[in-house]
């Protein structure tokens, strides 16, 4: 908590408009002594980020824990499922090969595709039920598989529409307004809340299919409502910021190293994590080559792929 409000404050004070802290506070307030100027900086364009970046991150923290826990994989995160794969395609295929529609239906087709690929993955894995490895492997494979249909319209679409694309694909906050976190907070609150409430599932799952179904856990309803509240929580993230990586992946690993593996612990502090993440990588992304702004997304990537090589490292033996 101390970290968020730290990052808070940088973030709402830093940028081509320094905000000095006490008028800030003026600011926040409400109070008469702040400049216009001040007002609108922070209140048009740096909080709606702000907390935009704040709920990005504690979704894709959250499904991070979820993926971790229902595939037993301490490397998992959402985009091993192909969720974020199918969200992109979508994006690209509205971009690029609809590039006549509005570009406020990119959302929309963000969790669409999000959505379609999950059901997709979890009906060709069925077999009288489901098995981790089985969702894995074919998320894999079918993430490819959108993979290749977005670069396919990528090499054949028009330059001005694929450099949206692009843009849109790099994952960003910069165009956070305030109906954008209205809509995002009311989406995934349900989520989150029914993730905790069933915290205990998790704990279960994690032990395995046989275990848990010794311990009367309904194994194949278990998994199946969990990826759903996955799919709810990444979709709607990539749907409002594109595609940004690995949080999904460090923040619950940090959680599990400061409250254990409980997950009734483990979730809201991964959220936390994931929040103070991503409003760390946004406050970076804009401010390190200023007047330039670097995609939130492609510093948690800088970030994150030293962190994948850590674990992998750090696991070398795990199979001994």
């Amino acid at each position: 908590m101390v970290l968020l409000m730290a990052l808070a404050t940088a973030s709402l004070s830093h940028g081509d408009y320094p905000v000095p802290w006490r008028e800030l506070v003026d600011v926040l307030m409400g109070r008469p002594g702040a400049s216009p100027q001040a007002q609108m900086a922070v209140l048009d364009l740096r909080l709606p980020r702000l907390l935009l970046a704040l709920l990005v991150g504690a979704a894709l923290a959250t499904a991070g824990a979820i993926v971790q826990a229902v595939m037993r994989n301490p490397l998992a995160e959402p985009g091993i499922l192909g969720i974020n794969a199918g969200a992109g395609l979508a994006a690209m295929v509205l971009l690029v090969a609809l590039s006549g529609l509005s570009p406020a239906w990119l959302p929309l087709a963000g969790f669409a595709g999000a959505a379609a690929m999950a059901g997709l993955i979890y009906a060709l894995a069925w077999r009288g039920g489901t098995s981790s490895l089985r969702i894995i492997l074919i998320g894999i494979g079918l993430g490819s598989v959108a993979g290749a249909g977005a670069t396919l319209l990528t090499a054949f679409g028009e330059i001005r529409d694929v450099q949206r694309a692009m843009i849109w694909l790099a994952g960003s906050v910069h165009h956070a307004d305030w109906q954008t976190v209205e809509t995002l907070a009311v989406w995934i609150a349900l989520p989150l809340a029914l993730t905790l409430a069933i915290a205990g599932e998790l704990d279960v799952i994690r032990f395995g299919d046989a275990p848990a179904r010794s311990l009367g856990q309904r194994v194949q309803l278990a998994r199946a409502l969990l990826i759903v509240l996955c799919t709810l929580l990444s979709g709607a993230a990539v749907a409002v910021a594109g595609l940004i990586g690995f949080i999904g992946l460090i923040a619950p690993h940090m959680a599990r190293r400061l409250v254990g593996p409980t997950h009734w612990r483990l979730l809201p502090v991964a959220a936390f994590t994931g929040a103070a993440l991503l409003a760390a990588a946004d406050l970076l992304g804009r401010t390190i080559i200023a007047p330039a702004q670097i995609p939130a997304g492609v510093v948690t990537a800088m970030i994150g792929a030293p962190f994948f090589a850590y674990l992998l490292w750090g696991r070398r033996h795990a199979a001994a």
